[in-house]
């Protein structure tokens, strides 16, 4: 039966990590994978995740089935920590799935979108993360790709974005990232979102937004603001929402699938069709992850904990960045270094040229995609100086 496949080559990001972990040297330094590390490169798990993790083990009493559209308090509370204050006004119009993760939502969002318009066109911007491409064509659409990143500046390219988005045919579909872009670190700012949003809006595309890192940026209002903003001035709109890095639940696969339509009815019509994709698919979602979250942002104690825990980590990653920027400064004296600061997020792409990033790996055991996307959680307070000194003499 299996004769005729090959074997096929690993994932890129996932090869490097096995790597890694197979690399004996004690200099060794793992920028590929997205997780969060701390000073002594371990993933913690959130203290309050702890605390309410056991107490959700004592209370528990079943381990029963979710429904397909998951916890009830799960859903209530991340369509109200994503929409903020705007959460009451639009919930009659609104659809809140549960899924594995932000994988599962994305690609539950592609399903949803494929039974609406089959083959639908999705705009992705270019660069993007490497598995938004699968998800969302292994649920049948369409990719084409628009200008977003400007390698030689670091900066936005936002005309040419403008300009491919301005020839989107009306009704098909734009993936955005709401805040902290992977892989380049890059988001527009508020003026430029209101630039994006009226040609979205001129041409009615959908927005279809991926928000993986809410709070890992500037804080959660800020991340999530450009949602806010969507959903007050356009139709209808679709989020995937990750938990994996705000609340540290990378292997619980906890996510969910939001939708905005026009009225009650239009997302009662959407909520079934994901219900019904969602049992075809995996059948329910799995639990343990979705009520942890519920718990934490169902407590006010709790939940303060959580966003002073978040804020620790965003304020980590923003000081690493400047560590880096500062490093590389003075080992590369009049190359600017600046937009590394300016950036947000766990990722930034530092422009070197395949042959540099190989050549980093093996002699210096720095390891990092081909198109030098780096993590930078991957970095420590111990090692910065050293990566930056061996980075900066391969800056363009």
């Amino acid at each position: 039966m299996f004769e005729k496949l090959e074997t096929l080559p690993p994932d890129p990001i996932l090869g490097l990590s096995v790597a890694f972990r197979e690399d004996p040297s004690p200099d060794k330094v793992d920028l590929s994978v997205g997780v969060y590390r701390d000073r002594g490169g371990v993933t913690p798990v959130m203290s309050v995740v702890q605390e309410a993790e056991r107490a959700l083990i004592d209370a528990q009493v079943t381990k029963v089935y979710l429904p397909p559209a998951g916890a009830p308090g799960f859903r209530e509370t991340i369509f109200s920590l994503v929409l903020g204050d705007a959460a009451a006004t639009l919930r009659p119009r609104a659809s809140v799935i549960q899924a594995p993760g932000g994988c599962g939502a994305l690609r539950l969002g592609a399903e949803l979108i494929n039974r609406a318009v089959p083959a639908a066109t999705i705009h992705l911007s270019d660069p993007s993360w490497p598995n938004h491409a699968p998800l969302l064509t292994g649920g049948g659409l369409r990719v084409e790709r628009y200008p977003y990143y400007d390698s030689a500046g670091h900066r936005l390219t936002l005309q040419p974005m403008l300009d491919a988005l301005s020839g989107a045919a009306p009704g098909s579909l734009v993936l955005l990232q709401a805040s902290c872009h992977n892989p380049t670190g890059v988001d527009p700012d508020r003026e430029q979102w209101r630039a994006i949003l009226d040609v979205v809006a001129a041409r009615r595309l959908v927005p279809f937004f991926d928000i993986a890192y809410q709070g890992l940026g500037d804080d959660l209002d800020t991340d999530a603001w450009i949602i806010r903003e969507s959903a007050r001035r356009l139709p209808e709109m679709l989020v995937a929402v990750s938990c994996s890095k705000n609340f540290g639940l990378y292997r619980e696969r906890t996510g969910a699938l939001l939708f905005i339509g026009t009225d009650i009815a239009h997302a009662r019509a959407v909520e079934s069709q994901a219900n019904k994709a969602a049992r075809s698919m995996y059948s329910m979602p799995p639990g343990h992850g979705g009520l942890i979250v519920e718990r934490v942002l169902g407590d006010a104690t709790l939940r303060a904990r959580w966003q002073a825990e978040l804020a620790v980590m965003a304020g980590r990653l923003r000081s690493l960045r400047a560590a880096l920027a500062q490093g590389m400064a003075e080992a590369r004296p009049g190359v600017d270094t600046s937009w590394l600061v300016r950036q947000r997020g766990m990722f930034s792409l530092l422009g070197l040229r395949p042959e540099a990033v190989r050549s980093l790996r093996e002699e210096h055991h720095l390891y990092m995609g081909l198109d030098s996307r780096v993590n930078i959680a991957g970095l420590s307070e111990d090692n910065v100086a050293r990566v930056a000194r061996l980075v900066a003499p391969h800056l363009e």
